[in-house]
């Protein structure tokens, strides 16, 4: 299992990489067709499919052009043999954002299967605590 949950954290890394270039084909690599996907914006009952997904990314590249941080501060990994689980906390937000909350983290949770021998991204969860 330490070789899946090496290989999956790099290929998290990787997407994390492409989501702060804004490199919208390194973003949906290593994705499923089917992909779920809940996140901060809406739709709250999120989307579906890997070309709903892809629709969600070229808005966030915008905003993020301002300057704006994404990147992976922690990272767990648990893999079993045909499925795995990851949860990580990530800076993600402009600099005067960060400036002025500069512990809030973005939550990030992502579940795996493995599809034809290559683990792929069937679901991501994004969200932020609520503010006081």
């Amino acid at each position: 299992m330490a070789d899946d949950e090496t290989q999956i954290r790099a290929l998290i890394e990787r997407w994390a990489r492409a989501v702060h270039e804004g490199d919208l084909d390194g973003v949906l690599a290593d994705h499923a067709d089917d992909i779920v996907m809940f996140d901060v914006p809406p739709p709250s009952d999120g989307v579906r499919g890997i070309d709903r997904y892809r629709e969600t990314w070229p808005p966030f590249f915008t905003w993020q052009q301002q300057g704006a941080s994404f990147e992976i501060v922690s990272l767990d990994v648990t893999a079993g043999d045909e499925v795995a689980f990851a949860h990580a906390l990530l800076r993600c937000g402009t600099q005067r954002e960060l400036r002025e909350d500069p512990e809030n983290r973005l939550r990030l949770t992502i579940g795996l299967r493995k599809d034809r021998g290559r683990w792929v991204v069937a679901h991501e969860h994004h969200s932020f605590p609520l503010k006081d």
